[in-house]
């Protein structure tokens, strides 16, 4: 089996790097960084975030593992301490592959240039360069709503628990296949109207999103912030890709909200 390992950077993540990769070299495991079997993440969600975008080329390839330094994460549920647990189980143990979905980002330019494409594992969101965002909303194909307000952000079920989550959006199980959207600060009067409430769009719904008055957007792919000029639309919708993580014992999801928003240890 070949590995890799991304490390969050500081000295106790890169000194467990180091430890994990001799162990898995010990049991005659191949490390690879080009193309991995597995990919184990050493930090915190955001390191895994940078580590599906690494492999993001080879998801139906490549399986994703987790050990967080910090505080308890949704995508990292191994500790410090069970790491030489972490290594036998690797190295000796046939995995579970647990797939979560994803989202697909098209974006397309007034000029008719080449579109660009995105996958994201926790959300995208739209603002404006400057001033209101102004946005026409089309869901499959039919205009919804003419949104004004701060920003639109549209995330995976296992995002929902991130951004999503500040926005007022619902927490939703990442086995339902579904996109979606939360406004950010909508304005809402006698005037300009938007629905008001978080959308959930099943796999087979698509949400457009087409400017109003400007061209120019500021768009988020999970950490990564993008400029984009002369923007035509912008297309969400849940992708045939979709995340693999190797799973060696239950991580129930419902118990990891309970652990990260309700439980009082860390």
């Amino acid at each position: 089996m070949k590995f890799a390992i991304t490390s969050k950077g500081d000295q106790k993540s890169n000194i467990l790097m180091h430890k994990m990769r001799t162990y898995l070299l010990d049991f005659d495991l191949v490390y690879d960084e080009d193309q991995p079997d597995i990919v184990v993440s050493i930090g915190g969600d955001g390191t895994l975030l940078y580590a599906f975008h690494r492999y993001s080329s080879r998801l139906d390839k490549t399986a994703f593992v987790g050990i967080h330094t910090g505080h308890l994460g949704f995508y990292a549920d191994w500790i410090p301490d069970e790491i030489e647990k972490l290594v036998i189980a690797i190295a000796k143990t046939p995995y579970q592959v647990v797939e979560y979905p994803l989202l697909e980002v098209i974006i397309r330019y007034q000029h008719a240039g080449k579109e660009s494409r995105y996958l994201a594992l926790n959300e995208s969101t739209v603002k404006s360069v400057e001033g209101t965002l102004v946005m026409d909303v089309e869901i499959r194909g039919q205009h919804f709503e003419r949104f004004r307000g701060d920003g639109l952000c549209v995330s995976t079920p296992s995002g929902s628990t991130a951004y999503n989550k500040a926005l007022g959006g619902a927490i939703i199980h990442p086995s339902i296949s579904a996109i979606q959207v939360a406004e950010m600060a909508s304005l809402n009067n006698r005037v300009f109207r938007t629905v008001g409430s978080p959308l959930i769009l099943p796999s087979h719904h698509t949400c457009m999103l087409k400017p109003v008055n400007r061209s120019d957007f500021q768009v988020t792919i999970d950490h990564l912030t993008l400029l984009h000029k002369d923007v035509k639309s912008i297309q969400f919708r849940v992708p045939e890709e979709k995340i693999r993580f190797a799973r060696f014992r239950p991580f129930p999801f419902w118990k990891r909200v309970h652990d990260s928003f309700i439980s009082d240890s860390d």
